[in-house]
């Protein structure tokens, strides 16, 4: 597929639109008279947009003269078209000569690095590691060892337990897995609390192991200690501790709450069918666009397509995007309130349950609504009873 896209951009192809009453015996003709066209689509009932090489749009004029059909050029793709452009801008195309050929240094030069994986240690703290080895922006990205690095980062941040380097393009992208103690893995003979891990209003606190410090009625707070796993020996004649594996439940009444909300007067936006397309080879940050103009639209919508070469199987140091802007008329309607109700309802209870835990139990659950200057607000309040204790591992500092 991408050498048949790269094919037609050398070569040179057209977005037309053509419209008439016998659509079907139009595109029967073509097919008859072998012209290619591809990406076929039925705008309306006497309307189709499709695409066709240059001579195949020489080879349609016959075909729509005959059957009394309109045809109108959206869009002129490909190197042919930008050629009969530059031919009478000469200092342009020098321009674009001289860009083209920079491409083979840009593209050795790292534009770009990306940190991901990393939950705990900040991304700048890895990245001043790898400043500290030269490895910055600017530099000339084959200089890069990638295995050094790895073993630098991996005795830098002793939590990694797994440090990946890969040079895609002009980016270098750092994989890091970092080492996650779950609470409810720790080791029993580690010696832990349990601390409540959201607000709540106990219900009852049950230590099996370790000493309950709140009680039926209290409110806590995220992180407060509810069994501690730090006890006083009893009878010593100096203060001292014993520090022990908290095990225990802690049932609390918890709430979880969402506010929604949707104006009662609504803005579509609806596409009128006028597209215009501008073409922009990127390396790195560094961008041209070919002979772009204002756009001509007040209001758009914007897309941003990567031309994909070879399946997006090869790694490019370029990249050669096509900008869309799609011309769209503003419409506004009237919501009916009743049903902006029940759909921001379901949507925030929908929500909510992404964030209740499955053995909660729910308790309550209270919807209000509110409309203010032209907006309804949905205000949805859920109470639930569930453990909210975690284990911590005791600092023994």
């Amino acid at each position: 597929m991408g050498i048949i896209k790269i094919w037609h951009y050398l070569k040179g192809y057209v977005i037309i639109k053509i419209e008439g009453l016998t659509l079907e015996r139009f595109l029967n003709l073509a097919a008859n008279k072998d012209i290619y066209l591809w990406d076929i689509k039925r705008i309306d009932y006497t309307v189709l947009e499709m695409k066709t090489n240059i001579e195949g749009f020489r080879a349609l004029r016959e075909i729509v003269k005959k059957l009394g059909h309109q045809v109108e050029i959206v869009d002129k793709i490909g190197l042919p078209f930008l050629f009969h452009k530059f031919k009478n801008r000469k200092m342009l195309g020098a321009g674009i000569l001289i860009f083209l050929i920079l491409v083979i240094f840009l593209s050795s030069i790292l534009w770009e690095i990306e940190v991901f994986g990393n939950e705990i240690i900040n991304s700048q703290a890895i990245m001043q590691v790898l400043e500290r080895e030269n490895i910055k922006l600017g530099m000339i990205k084959y200089k890069i060892d990638k295995d050094y690095i790895e073993g630098i980062l991996l005795n830098e941040f002793e939590i990694f337990s797994f440090v990946s380097l890969k040079i895609k393009g002009t980016k270098l992208l750092i994989e890091v897995k970092e080492q996650l103690l779950i609470p409810e893995q720790i080791n029993t003979s580690i010696p832990c609390n349990i601390v409540a891990n959201k607000k709540g209003i106990i219900i009852k606190a049950i230590a099996k192991n370790g000493k309950a410090l709140v009680r039926k009625g209290d409110t806590v707070e995220k992180g407060q200690i509810l069994i501690t796993g730090v006890l006083e020996r009893e009878g010593a004649e100096e203060t001292k501790y014993t520090l022990i594996h908290s095990e225990g439940e802690v049932l609390a009444y918890t709430r979880y709450s969402i506010n929604i909300e949707e104006p009662i007067i609504k803005t579509l936006r609806e596409e009128t069918g006028e597209i215009v397309r501008y073409q922009e080879i990127k390396v790195g940050k560094k961008g041209f666009q070919f002979l772009k103009e204002e756009i001509p639209f007040t209001h758009y919508n914007e897309e941003t397509k990567e031309i994909k070469f070879f399946n997006g199987k090869t790694n490019l140091p370029f990249k050669i995007l096509v900008h869309e802007y799609r011309e769209v008329e503003l419409k506004e309607i009237k919501q009916n309130v009743d049903f902006l109700k029940d759909s921001t309802h379901i949507k925030g209870v929908l929500e909510l349950n992404k964030e209740i835990p499955e053995k909660a139990k729910v308790q309550s659950k209270d919807v209000k609504y509110y409309m203010k200057d032209g907006v309804l607000s949905t205000y949805i309040v859920i109470e639930v009873i569930e453990d909210i204790g975690e284990k911590q591992i005791i600092n023994f500092n």
